[in-house]
């Protein structure tokens, strides 16, 4: 078994959404690997370092749990996926100088999925740069955390559109 680290973001449903009121039932559904925030009314974060065959396995059970805990909950986001160059740095534990002096030295260097003000990659790109050494298991984590995020984002496009 490998230990993935992943976070979950969900909605709660209108009628539960104090997230306090949901940290024994969380623990009780198998999510004691995880740290849970609640600093947001409505909504709940949980970061888990859980123990898998793969990391698909590892956050297709940490869902489960989390859906059999709290009855109505919707997930929103999946991390690691998008990362801006301090993240990077973060995951590499190095300056974010040196990180954006590869994004804007090499030509190679992955092009960012959202720019503006503020660049996003997404963190299975920036792990492919031959510069990095970013382990494997986050590598993984961050493919299928991308995935699941681009299918929830189609879910609720298609939402919109039948509306």
């Amino acid at each position: 078994m490998i230990e993935y680290e992943f976070t979950l973001t969900f909605t709660l449903p209108d009628t539960q959404n104090d997230p306090v009121q949901h940290l024994d039932a969380l623990f009780d559904a198998g999510c004691d690997d995880a740290v849970v925030g609640t600093g947001t009314s409505g909504m709940i974060s949980l970061a888990f370092n859980r123990e898998a065959d793969s990391a698909s396995k590892a956050i297709e059970s940490a869902i489960h749990d989390v859906m059999k805990a709290i009855s109505g909950a919707s997930l929103v986001e999946a991390k690691p996926d998008m990362v801006g160059l301090t993240d990077v740095a973060e995951i590499l534990n190095c300056s974010r100088q040196n990180i954006r002096k590869y994004a804007i030295g090499y030509p190679n260097f992955p092009r960012p999925a959202i720019t503006g003000k503020f660049q996003l990659w997404h963190l299975w790109e920036i792990a492919k740069f031959d510069k990095f050494s970013i382990p494997d298991t986050v590598i993984e984590t961050s493919r299928v955390t991308c995935k699941l995020n681009l299918d929830l984002q189609s879910q609720k496009f298609k939402e919109e559109l039948t509306q």
